[in-house]
């Protein structure tokens, strides 16, 4: 579906085809396809990775199904960089993780006038995001807003509104892998939206609820680390169990 873009160099990963991108074109690409994407069956589908996903891509089918199905994926996670400089022929050039990613498409989106929905987190983190959005971008046209909560006739009807709205880049907080499930079940339904980009806890972070790792621990690839610091009781188990099983996907599924 990405025919009439650039071509995008890709690195094997884990098992799974990562767009070999900085932010800068990661940002571009995702305006362009904004604006270029022919409105009609599903939206473009952009997702990104990191050690756990790749985790759970290899210990679930339909996990890894719903990852399959994207139209691109982008390395959210430094340790897939590091492991891409001795494991692929194609190198991932630097991390491209959403918390940043958002903030460089909405610059350009200011400019060009591309539009946002954001739909995910809670009601009051929503909000929160929403209104941080407008203070720092007040030239970004953001087309709507809404919590990921919502089931039944309520999600329904939120669907048909967001279509109508027809906003160039949806915004989907839902975490993995809901986020995937909503696209797999939803995005024939969404064919006015021009790209939808999976953002995991993105609004969490935009409205201050979790602090970012500092600066040197994001670049030695320790956020991870930090995480497990900020929430000990949520992550400890997880990333136990996750971290090892990544590990060996990527020795084993890299090229």
């Amino acid at each position: 579906m990405l025919d009439a873009l650039p071509a995008v160099p890709q690195a094997q990963l884990g098992g799974l085809t990562i767009a070999a991108l900085d932010l800068t074109r990661a940002a571009a690409l995702m305006i362009a396809a904004a604006r270029r994407h022919r409105r009609h069956g599903r939206p473009l589908y952009f997702t990104s990775a990191n050690g756990e996903v790749i985790a759970r891509v290899h210990s679930d089918r339909a996990i890894a199904g719903l990852f399959h199905e994207a139209d691109q994926i982008l390395a959210d996670g430094q340790p897939l960089v590091f492991a891409s400089r001795w494991l692929c022929r194609q190198k991932l050039p630097e991390r491209v993780a959403t918390t940043d990613l958002f903030h460089d498409v909405a610059r350009l989106a200011e400019r060009e006038g591309v539009t946002f929905y954001l739909l995910g987190a809670t009601e009051a983190q929503n909000m929160r995001a929403a209104a941080i959005v407008r203070q720092l971008y007040p030239a970004l046209p953001l087309a709507g807003h809404c919590h990921g909560y919502l089931s039944g006739p309520a999600l329904q009807a939120k669907i048909d509104e967001v279509n109508a709205l027809a906003p160039d880049i949806l915004w989907l907080g839902l975490g993995v892998p809901r986020e995937q499930i909503f696209m797999r079940d939803f995005g024939d339904r969404l064919g006015n939206v021009g790209v939808v980009k999976t953002a995991g806890g993105l609004f969490d972070h935009l409205s201050a609820k979790v602090p970012r790792a500092p600066l040197w621990m994001q670049q030695a690839g320790f956020e991870w680390f930090w995480r497990l610091l900020m929430e000990p009781r949520r992550l400890f188990w997880r990333y136990l169990t996750t971290n090892p099983r990544a590990l060996y996907a990527i020795l084993r599924h890299s090229r």
